[in-house]
């Protein structure tokens, strides 16, 4: 009975995964016939008159993958050092109760980071946007963007995005050290090892899979975020130019942005191709985690 179980949960959740899969391809296959655009790499996304259909993902892509690839090489290292803080250094009494305060930050809605990395941390940062831009400038990631200002930006809301994703990966990462076999630290020690000998010898070994796939949840959900994305990074006109100070939608922000025009069949269908795109994006991105991962998780 458990095994029936067990195996009739897992058919179900790759049934209803395809089923959504074979849904969105549906919705989106006849405005995608009606695109007078190339949707790979047209940069503008224009619906508005159903009868002259003209969109491209090339501009949401790449704010997509700037903002989120952005945000995970922030908070990787972060979450890194917090996780081997926490198991390895920290005494039992400060572990437990930082350890929380790091979780709680999973529980703040996302309008909240939103209003927070609009009202405060956009012009907290905005000196250090405008040193990396002035002095920096001759990087394509830091040259003049497409927006008059240096707030606002994939900078401004990559930031945002760290903060959020940075207990999901702690959270993982901090699971997976903690699980380090006993014989293996005794055993460094025994040796003569020092603290960051074992930590090297036995802890990042061990949980190296564990942090890549808390670091790919965490891609996950920077990917998909909508409310904090869509407060923080400012709409843009003019195409965009592979810097970080760009402004643009992600796929997200676009279908959230525009949720209350879905009337007409075919320019609703546009924005659930979009969609569509985001969510082969996600199975990309967790393919990738479990080659990188070597095909398993330790832990």
């Amino acid at each position: 009975m458990f095994r029936s179980l067990t195996t009739g949960s897992g058919v179900l959740v790759v049934a209803a995964i395809a089923a959504i899969g074979v849904f969105l391809l549906i919705q989106a296959v006849p405005s995608l016939l009606a695109n007078q655009a190339d949707f790979l790499t047209f940069p503008s996304f224009n619906t508005g008159d159903p009868d002259n259909l003209a969109f491209g993902i090339r501009d949401i892509f790449l704010v997509t993958m700037f903002s989120s690839v952005f945000a995970l090489v922030l908070a990787m290292p972060i979450a890194l050092g917090v996780a081997l803080f926490l198991t390895n250094y920290a005494p039992r009494a400060l572990a437990r109760p930082f350890a929380y305060i790091v979780d709680l930050l999973a529980a703040v809605p996302s309008i909240i980071y939103g209003l927070w990395g609009i009202l405060v941390l956009a012009p907290a940062i905005l000196p250090i946007a405008e040193w990396l831009n002035a002095n920096l400038g001759w990087i394509f990631l830091f040259a003049d963007g497409n927006l008059p200002v240096l707030s606002g930006t994939i900078f401004t809301g990559g930031v945002v995005l760290a903060v959020m994703i940075l207990p999901i990966v702690t959270a993982v990462t901090r699971e997976v050290f903690a699980q380090t076999p006993r014989f293996q630290i005794e055993a460094a020690k025994a040796l003569g090892a020092t603290r960051w000998e074992v930590i090297k010898m036995a802890t990042l070994p061990y949980g190296r899979s564990g942090y890549i796939a808390g670091s790919m949840l965490g891609l996950g959900r920077a990917l998909g975020e909508t409310i904090a994305v869509l407060i923080v990074i400012r709409a843009s006109t003019s195409p965009m130019g592979f810097s970080l100070f760009d402004g643009g939608y992600t796929f997200a922000s676009l279908i959230a942005s525009a949720a209350s025009e879905f009337s007409q069949p075919l320019p609703t269908g546009a924005y659930i191709s979009a969609g569509l795109v985001l969510f082969v994006l996600t199975f990309i991105v967790n393919a990738l985690a479990r080659l990188i991962a070597g095909g398993k998780v330790n832990g």
